[in-house]
């Protein structure tokens, strides 16, 4: 074999990688057409336009710059490569009071307004598909604190809540800021950390990281076209 067609055979196998897992979800991802509603297969009609709210942006900055990926993840895998919509509240709510049965796959629509989709490394951490309505049901539980106020402390001390006392996660301390009280205290000051004279903020990053991750919620039904779960298995999951 030449050199000439070494260099060309290498080329090609690289270059063909390249472009299947690189470019064309890349091309794909970045125009995304909406999807029409079906009146025969989801009982409405229009465009379907997943809700999302936060700072997506500048959250998912932040988050990719902290290296969260490293150890969650943001997929719900499909059905054929495992169990994950299954796991609680992981792909949706099982009996959610307004909409029935909202679990479901992951789907590109679910990365709208990110200029990249953090899927993940490894599962050190549980998935945040969909971590802020297990964080709401945790409230309910305990009738106390907020999602935020939780996302707030574990954040600055992952140890700090009971039934997270293994978390394996690094505290993000340098997120917030110790400060003087002036005048009255600030409404976003945690109700830990600070002192007679001084409170603990959130910085700009930590506010905007919080609310991304408060964005993530699996509780719309999405059309037709777009759930791949088999119907057979659904209905016989528990």
């Amino acid at each position: 074999m030449s050199l000439r067609k070494f260099i060309l055979g290498l080329a090609a196998s690289f270059g063909l990688a390249w472009l299947v897992v690189v470019v064309i979800p890349f091309i794909k991802m970045r125009n995304l057409q909406p999807i029409m509603l079906s009146k025969e297969l989801d009982g409405v009609v229009g465009v379907f336009y997943p809700k999302r709210a936060g700072r997506i942006v500048n959250g998912a900055k932040v988050y990719g710059e902290n290296g969260c990926y490293l150890c969650h993840t943001q997929v719900v895998r499909p059905t054929y490569a495992g169990n994950d919509l299954y796991r609680p509240d992981w792909g949706g709510l099982v009996k959610d009071p307004e909409r029935g049965d909202t679990r479901r796959e992951t789907n590109a629509y679910d990365f709208e307004g990110e200029t990249f989709a953090h899927l993940g490394t490894t599962r050190m951490g549980p998935d945040l598909s969909n971590v802020t309505r297990r964080l709401e049901a945790t409230v309910v539980a305990t009738g106390s604190g907020s999602p935020a106020a939780l996302l707030y402390a574990h954040l600055y001390d992952p140890r700090r809540t009971p039934a997270l006392r293994n978390s394996a996660c690094p505290s993000h301390r340098y997120l917030f800021t110790q400060r003087e009280i002036k005048g009255q205290p600030s409404a976003d000051a945690l109700p830990f950390g600070g002192s007679a004279t001084t409170e603990l903020v959130p910085s700009a990053d930590a506010k905007a990281l919080v609310s991304y991750l408060l964005a993530m919620k699996k509780d719309q039904v999405p059309p037709a076209a777009l759930n791949f779960a088999p119907v057979a298995d659904k209905a016989a999951a528990p």
